[in-house]
């Protein structure tokens, strides 16, 4: 059996879920019928009264998991730290909301916490002993624009190491893994008035992975790109290739992928992301843990016809349970 798991973030069905077309029990009974039998939660959009959950509420979602032999994989946790017009949230009122969160992902059972990128190392430092006692693993989410041997993410390492703790590291989202921009993008961007040449220079430009400041400058100050072309432009700021074989490196530092896509092709590739390649280094790599469905092609489609979470979300599994065989065969 492969150590590499699959799963989904009920984050990939807001679209159903937000339109009344799909409740969370719908959610997790299509994903156990997929395979991905692991679930990503996000409290704060899935549990109506959060952060004040009763023991009662946590034993309907543990039964209601049990009833479609599911099981849960993550908790996406959120620092509110503009919660007040007049400051940002002190120090220790950071530390007392991830110790919250903490208590909670112990409660439901959960085992991993996906910590948002501008945490600071210095305030997590300061919630690893709770993260010790609860047994639970904060994953600070690599996002692009950052990427795995960014000097924000070594600085958390480097305070998990010094601790010697393994309940501190990283969580990589793999939109960091752009090998291609996405065809939804461009056709969105299209919609709104920028035109096919100028689309297709931004998008040979990020073919040839030249610096996004460089293209941003060529369209709006060169070609005089309108409104659309100029935002077009702008994405490529979150739109980086990491080197998919530094990830087996930073294995050591994770339990849990968002696997990130905003597309699916009907011959079940990704028009963008490069999981043939990060998939075969994660088996190399001998990595355990969940592959986590986080579908976000939503908004780049509504505009023009109707989100159909369920499909793009089975013909990403497709593809996982290909890649993950033929990577395992020819490691064999």
């Amino acid at each position: 059996m492969s150590k590499i798991k699959r799963g989904i973030s009920l984050y990939s069905f807001q679209e159903e879920m937000f339109l009344g077309r799909m409740s969370v029990e719908d959610v997790v009974a299509f994903g156990a019928q997929l395979g991905a039998k692991g679930i990503e939660i996000l409290p704060e959009q899935n549990m109506p009264t959060f952060p004040n959950i009763t023991d009662q509420q946590i034993g309907e979602w543990r039964d209601m998991l049990a009833r479609h032999g599911a099981h849960f994989t993550c908790y996406d946790m959120f620092l509110d730290t503009k919660r007040r017009k007049d400051r940002l949230m002190s120090d220790e009122e950071q530390v007392e909301s991830i110790h919250r969160d903490l208590a909670l992902c112990n409660r439901l059972g959960i085992k991993n916490m996906r910590i948002l990128i501008f945490v600071r190392p210095d305030i997590l430092e300061r919630c690893v002993p709770l993260a010790e006692k609860l047994d639970v693993h904060m994953g600070v989410e690599v996002h692009a624009p950052w990427y795995l041997d960014h000097a924000w993410i070594l600085r958390t390492i480097e305070v998990a190491d010094r601790l010697k703790t393994k309940h501190l590291g990283i969580l990589p989202d793999m939109g960091i893994f752009m090998k291609h921009y996405p065809p939804a993008f461009r056709a969105r961007f299209e919609r709104q008035g920028a035109r096919p040449e100028v689309t297709q220079f931004i998008v040979d430009q990020h073919e040839q992975k030249v610096m996004c400041e460089y293209t941003i400058y060529e369209v709006a100050v060169k070609m005089q790109g309108n409104k659309a072309e100029v935002a077009m432009a702008e994405t490529l700021r979150h739109a980086p290739y990491a080197n998919p074989r530094r990830i087996g490196d930073f294995a050591p530092y994770f339990r849990h992928i968002q696997a990130k896509f905003y597309e699916m092709n009907e011959d079940y590739t990704d028009p963008a992301l490069a999981y043939d390649e990060v998939i075969p280094e994660l088996v190399k790599a001998g990595w355990e843990g969940t592959l986590s469905s986080e579908y976000e092609g939503n908004r780049w489609i509504q505009d023009v016809h109707e989100v159909d979470s369920r499909e793009q979300v089975r013909r990403q599994h497709v593809m996982f349970e290909r890649l993950i065989a033929k990577a395992e065969a020819e490691l064999a």
